[in-house]
């Protein structure tokens, strides 16, 4: 849940605001109830504003708490200026809110403030109707989730470990542009330091991880030459080589190259990538931490959002195969692809039984294991942020993972990369749509439906939103 400020704004005459302060304060009330049973921490105004000096000092006091989003109360007539100059000293993402009483012109007074707010080029979103009608409070909560999406970016690093993979556009952002619209800096690492640190790695703590994915994998599948024990083992080291930078460098997410001088000449990260993303490894239960394949920046920002929102591990896959027969989409990519998504359980036990680890193919000549599994079924928000002549836009659909019967299963998955995790979903938007105008390879994913709240974070962020086939 998030953080949220509040500020009642009143009218600016005396005699006016005397009349009327009992029914800003009630209002008011109502709304901090409404938050606060939705389970949103919420800091309130000392006192409902109706000067200019007021305005500016419980601002201030407000923006001291950082909150995720700050709401300006207006329930009544209320001076538009009060709220420019509230606005003005509140960094953060703004919601105007309105009640809709015949008796007093809090409507008037909301139009009037966003209308001062446009002038003055100030975003801002807008809300109106009883805080105690679940719809106005789910609506401010999408906004106050919004928020602290964007909110938890700013002052974040990006770990980019390697540079741009095998001439992908897609994977590589602006650094400049990351910090003008989300506050995020990106820290450059060379994969140098990860080979470092993998072979620094205790002997017993790598041993210990290769015991544990043999006990509860469904099977790892040793051949002697791209899959060994001692291979599997340098993954577990690469694994904890970039456990140990994201703890040096400070880093909040992080992606890795990897192709092709790890996967040429020393092992695949497909492991270390899963289990970043997972909520647990082989040590116990963990954060996730955002991981990106192939180093792509803005896959790693649309996953970080996503996570945010969502309190998931994210997909990430390559839209690899339309299967035309079936109208399933095969998400298919060599790499990140967390194996909560094999049950989504909160056991790992159970996950992994789902779990096989397969020598890679030659693609990767280095080797090391595939870490193979199908996505468990169910309702899914996919999402990514691509770039139209430097602009950001969010491309998002609805859609459904969806399995067959086991035969079925084997039999799509084996027609692209047998080894590499799988997930086949049903998108609401159709092959020419998908095919004609989504601009990259990697989508990402989370279960349930956050069309709704990823629409609230492009409104605040200013960034366009996309959606493509039925998305809400």
């Amino acid at each position: 849940m998030a953080s949220i400020g509040i500020l009642s704004v009143s009218d600016g005459r005396p005699g006016v605001h005397a009349g009327i302060a009992r029914f800003v304060a009630d209002s008011e009330d109502t709304i901090v109830g409404a938050l606060e049973a939705a389970g949103h921490t919420v800091t309130r105004g000392s006192r409902a504003i109706c000067t200019n000096a007021q305005a500016v000092s419980e601002a201030r006091r407000l923006a001291a708490a950082s909150p995720d989003l700050t709401i300006v109360n207006i329930p009544v007539w209320a001076f538009p200026h009060f709220t420019v100059l509230v606005a003005s000293e509140t960094p953060g993402h703004l919601l105007l809110l309105s009640t809709l009483d015949p008796a007093y012109p809090g409507m008037v007074g909301m139009l009037a403030a966003g209308g001062a707010l446009d002038q003055v080029g100030r975003r801002h979103a807008r809300a109106w109707g009883d805080a105690r009608d679940p719809a106005v409070t789910a609506a401010v909560g999408r906004h106050a989730a919004a928020a602290g999406a964007l909110r938890t970016l700013r002052g974040s690093t990006f770990g980019r470990i390697g540079g741009r993979p095998m001439g992908m556009y897609t994977a590589v952002a602006n650094p400049d542009q990351w910090m003008a619209m989300f506050g995020i800096d990106v820290e450059e690492i060379d994969q140098w330091e990860l080979v470092r640190r993998a072979e620094r790695v205790d002997d017993g703590r790598a041993r210990a991880g290769r015991e544990w994915l043999e006990h509860h994998a469904a099977g790892v599948h040793y051949d002697g030459d791209r899959l060994t024990p001692e291979l599997l083992e340098r993954q577990i080291r690469c694994y904890h080589a970039l456990r140990e930078l994201v703890d040096d460098w400070h880093l909040d997410f992080l992606g890795v190259k990897a192709q092709p001088e790890l996967t040429d000449n020393f092992c695949t990260m497909d492991v270390a990538e899963a289990f970043l993303n997972d909520p647990y490894d082989w040590e116990g239960p963990k954060d996730p931490i955002v991981c990106s394949t192939e180093a792509d920046m803005d896959g790693a920002l649309t996953m970080q959002i996503l996570r945010s929102l969502s309190g998931t591990p994210v997909l990430f896959a390559d839209v690899r195969h339309y299967h035309e027969d079936l109208d399933v989409w095969d998400l298919c990519n060599s790499g990140e692809h967390a194996t909560w998504f094999a049950a989504r359980s909160d056991e790992a036990v159970e996950n992994l039984a789902r779990v096989h680890l397969y020598p890679e193919e030659f693609y990767f000549p280095a080797g090391g294991a595939a870490v193979h599994h199908l996505a468990a079924p169910g309702t899914f928000t996919f999402a990514r942020l691509t770039r139209r002549g430097g602009r950001y836009r969010l491309q998002t659909m609805l859609g459904e993972l969806v399995q067959f019967e086991d035969d079925e299963n084997e039999r799509l998955m084996r027609a692209s990369t047998y080894v590499w995790p799988h997930a086949f979903a049903k998108l609401a938007a159709g092959p020419d749509e998908i095919l004609g105008r989504y601009g990259a390879n990697h989508i990402h994913a989370v279960p349930g439906d956050y069309a709704a709240e990823l629409r609230t974070v492009c409104d605040l962020a200013g960034i366009e939103f996309d959606p493509l086939g039925d998305t809400a």
